[in-house]
């Protein structure tokens, strides 16, 4: 049985259109400046950021008590509280709520755990109906995809493919592009969904320890609607949402769609705290590979992560290769610290997605340091040995060049008169350069650095 395909291998089928290519990366840099925009107009944003780390590495040092006081203040405020160790008990837990409900109709907002989890099969497997409700999200259920990015989860489609999915599943007019109409028959389809909805199932943004309060960030207003007309509300939160006090959320909601899409907040940022008379509020709390992660000291901190999208917007690599080239519900920069987490061996080869630019460092609103952990993965992945044979014994011949000034000196040097003397054959031979399919090498120096710095007369002395 051969081996599933790593991240190159997934890219490979990405870049084979080159024009979407070129489009997807065009598209989510121009993300990427609003993002900048917003964060020059915003004087103190540096001085948000530095604030926003220092209050997820308090909270996470006190996770426990801070889960705890969570807890208490929900349960005080007549909502129920379960606990998920990892994605089948949270499933699990999901489809009893809504069995005892006597639900058989449930609607979705956005949520990045729910698509961890797994929880729409499940649910369809057990004859409950779900709909997405967010339009990025409904539009990529229609076509049976999981999400390319945790903001834009349809960035990598055109508006003519949500034309033709819309003409195949809700019977528009067939080469209809207009994205004004397409959301409007969007609406139209989901408006009989919402009304018909028994439950209500939601992700969590945030979560306030203080109040046991869940606030849920929207654009389109969807969970509001869904929450409202329900009988039910399921939040479903990753433990590491939690934020102390009321009074420490400004600060993240200043920065998450500065972050992501260069708003200065969303449209909707709404506080969940009790039920409604006569209705039902729970909120399943899920480790799922948290706690492990937090009991690695050199990852510990991408648990701050607050699911902006930023590092995605701003990677080459993610912009050049598409979110589903990843096989992970995170995908990118951020995506590829979590995933060896969840399953070293499945996702060995995502910390080696990335050119260690620090670029997702640098626009990270709460200051992970990311290209520093990926590069801490590559370490634990070489050293379980599951990077490939032929990168292990490249690395150990080169790390013994580079400790011989001697040998170093020699390999230069053949290298130089090889790339003279036969220049296509070494550096574009098929399998033996993939970097050089696109790109044309530079033409090799006549000599060293060394040679030629032996040869500069020393600085004058004044």
């Amino acid at each position: 049985m051969s081996p599933p395909p790593d991240h190159a291998q997934r890219s490979e089928l990405f870049l084979l259109d080159h024009e979407r290519t070129t489009w997807h990366d065009e598209t989510l840099w121009f993300v990427r400046q609003k993002r900048d925009r917003a964060a020059y107009a915003t004087p103190e944003f540096q001085e948000l950021r530095r604030l926003a780390s220092d209050l997820k590495d308090h909270t996470l040092s006190r996770l426990a008590q801070y889960l705890e006081q969570f807890e208490a203040a929900a349960l005080a405020n007549g909502v129920h509280v379960h606990w998920a160790a990892d994605a089948a008990e949270h499933n699990a837990l999901v489809l009893g709520i809504v069995q005892r409900a006597g639900a058989r109709r449930v609607v979705k907002s956005k949520s990045m755990l729910t698509e961890e989890c797994h929880l729409n099969p499940h649910l369809l497997a057990h004859g409950v109906e779900v709909i997405d409700s967010d339009l990025g999200e409904r539009i990529i259920q229609l076509r049976a995809e999981p999400p390319s990015h945790v903001v834009l989860p349809a960035i990598h489609l055109k508006k003519e493919d949500v034309g033709e999915t819309f003409w195949q599943h809700l019977g528009t007019e067939k080469g209809l592009t207009d994205p004004q109409q397409l959301t409007e028959a969007a609406r139209q389809h989901l408006r009989e969904k919402f009304l018909a909805a028994e439950v209500a199932i939601s992700g969590v943004n945030f979560a306030v320890a203080e109040t046991g309060s869940v606030v849920v960030c929207t654009n389109e207003g969807n969970a509001d609607l869904a929450i409202g007309l329900a009988r039910v509300h399921i939040a479903c939160m990753g433990l590491e949402k939690l934020v102390p006090r009321l009074a420490d959320l400004a600060v993240f909601t200043r920065l998450l769609t500065r972050s992501a899409t260069g708003q200065p907040i969303t449209t909707y940022t709404s506080h969940f705290t009790r039920p409604q008379p006569g209705r039902e509020m729970h909120v399943v709390i899920v480790d799922n590979g948290r706690s492990q992660q937090l009991g690695r000291p050199d990852f510990r901190a991408s648990l701050k992560c607050i699911r902006c999208g930023a590092c995605m917007n701003t990677c080459p690599v993610y912009r050049r290769s598409g979110g589903h080239s990843y096989d992970f519900t995170i995908p990118g920069p951020i995506g590829a610290i979590l995933s060896p987490n969840i399953d070293m061996r499945k996702h060995a080869s995502l910390p080696f997605a990335s050119t260690l630019c620090g670029s997702c460092t640098d626009v990270c609103p709460v200051r992970i340091d990311i290209h520093s952990q990926l590069y801490k993965w590559r370490q634990v992945l070489g050293a379980a040995g599951l990077v490939p044979a032929s990168k292990q014994y490249g690395m150990r011949l080169l790390s013994r060049v580079l400790a011989r000034p001697a040998l170093f000196r020699l390999g230069g040097a053949a290298a130089r008169l090889g790339l003279r003397l036969v220049p296509h054959a070494l550096s574009h031979a098929p399998g033996y350069n993939p970097w050089a399919i696109a790109r044309e090498l530079p033409a090799p120096p006549r000599q060293s650095f060394r040679q030629w710095y032996a040869h500069q007369s020393p600085p004058a002395h004044e």
